[in-house]
């Protein structure tokens, strides 16, 4: 009885041992390792990779061209920096004679003469209270000049003529008035003064007139 106790004990041993066996190589292999083949370690936890919040940024589009350029000849390259800037119009200035063209050979009709120009003889003063003076003029148009004089004459025709001018008006003159051949500013009593000195010149100024019908700029024309 007590061999048959010892035998049953000594097999129930033996079938727990060969169950722990066979649940060991179910679980992993002989090492006891898991089926992945890498051992756990203790207290290790599996995280998962960390997601990127940051987002690219973003590079603007460069965009290239693959053709070829076309070569510049030397003679173009050299015309292109010394090419000169185009020659603006010459602008009328105030003290300078007309051209030729349209110059009359004999006294002119009201209809021909320069709406822009006459010749001065004299300068009426007005009271201080106007703030005018009044010029003294005849009415013309340039003559043809001959081939051996310096410059085309005035012609003038008709009857003498007043104009008021302001006293504040801008005036330029040229010799014989100033000792130069360019305009030069000179006030109106200046003006006033030189003709009262010279009365009948019958210098050329051309003119421009303001809102309330007077002369408010004179500027006399340079004639040799």
């Amino acid at each position: 009885m007590k061999q048959s106790g010892f035998r049953q004990a000594v097999v129930a041993v033996t079938a727990v041992a060969l169950a722990a066996v066979v649940t060991g190589c179910q679980k992993g292999g002989p090492t006891g390792e898991p089926a992945g083949g890498a051992a756990a370690k203790p207290g290790a936890v599996a995280t998962a990779p960390e997601e990127t919040t940051d987002t690219p940024t973003a590079q603007p589009a460069v965009r290239t061209s693959n053709a070829p350029k076309t070569p510049t000849s030397p003679q173009a390259s050299r015309a292109s920096r010394t090419s000169k800037p185009s020659t603006p119009a010459a602008e009328k200035k105030p003290g300078a004679a007309p051209a030729a063209p349209g110059c009359v050979t004999a006294p002119p009709d009201p209809d021909a003469y320069d709406p822009d120009e006459f010749a001065l003889y004299r300068v009426e003063e007005l009271p201080g209270s106007t703030g005018k003076v009044n010029l003294v003029l005849q009415n013309g148009a340039w003559g043809c000049g001959e081939p051996d004089t310096d410059g085309a004459p005035f012609v003038v025709s008709g009857e003498e003529s007043r104009w008021a001018m302001d006293q504040a008006a801008y005036v330029t003159a040229t010799t014989p008035i100033v000792e130069s051949t360019e305009n030069r500013r000179i006030g109106v009593q200046e003006l006033i003064d030189w003709v009262k000195a010279h009365p009948d010149s019958g210098l050329v100024f051309r003119y421009e007139t303001g809102d309330d019908g007077a002369i408010h700029r004179l500027d006399q024309v340079f004639t040799p």
